[in-house]
């Protein structure tokens, strides 16, 4: 008979938040605890990083550990950590819409905007990826920037967002984010080297939303 991997429990909240290794203690934190927040990991030092960590920041993602082969690990290497990550999140096309940047490495929010009551997920990947280089300018950094959008890394090298979203009342506040952006581009000069994440390699960029 074939031996159960074993499995690790957070509870970010519930009736004592903590790590549990058996399903049965999990549970006994959560059974009728309104808006309990929990998640199962494969090995105890990946639950204690999401412990550490915000629940938003894993929900709805594959616990399961991601075994690269030897040709990806050649191929793309592994991610440059002197660095930030932008990503986006839109519920609905259009719908509301948030974005944000993180440190790569320590997932720390740096910057976050929205939700908005109307954009595309295409707009909000842009918009984070122009926020994430004003900020580096302006902190005078020598990071570079990855993004998980070659559309968002197309239309800033346009310096256009070529959006097919019109404008209406409820989107207004988000273009006249957009007409900021493209101004900020065609008005600024950037060294940062924006970089495409590779998820294939590397599972889901940092600033992900983890709404899949």
């Amino acid at each position: 008979m074939a031996t159960k991997s074993p499995k690790f429990y957070v509870v970010w909240k519930g009736k004592k938040p903590g790590i549990y290794k058996t399903w049965a203690s999990c549970k006994a934190s959560i059974d009728g605890y309104k808006g309990a927040l929990y998640k199962s990991f494969p090995t105890f030092a990946a639950a204690q990083k999401a412990y550490n960590g915000n629940y938003e920041d894993f929900k709805g993602k594959s616990a399961k550990l991601r075994v690269l082969s030897e040709a990806d690990k050649l191929k793309y290497g592994t991610p440059n950590f002197n660095s930030i990550a932008v990503d986006a999140a839109s519920s609905g096309n259009p719908g509301k819409m948030e974005y944000r940047g993180v440190d790569t490495k320590t997932k720390k929010q740096l910057f976050h905007q929205g939700p908005f009551l109307q954009g595309t997920n295409n707009i909000g990947e842009f918009l984070a990826l122009v926020h994430g280089l004003a900020f580096l300018k302006k902190h005078n950094s020598d990071r570079i920037i990855y993004t998980d959008s070659r559309i968002a890394m197309g239309w800033v090298r346009k310096k256009k967002c070529n959006t097919k979203l019109s404008l209406n009342a409820k989107n207004k506040n988000v273009f006249e984010l957009v007409k900021r952006a493209e101004h900020w581009l065609k008005t600024n000069s950037y060294n940062t080297p924006v970089v495409k994440w590779e998820t294939k390699a590397w599972g889901e960029i940092p600033a992900d939303f983890g709404r899949k």
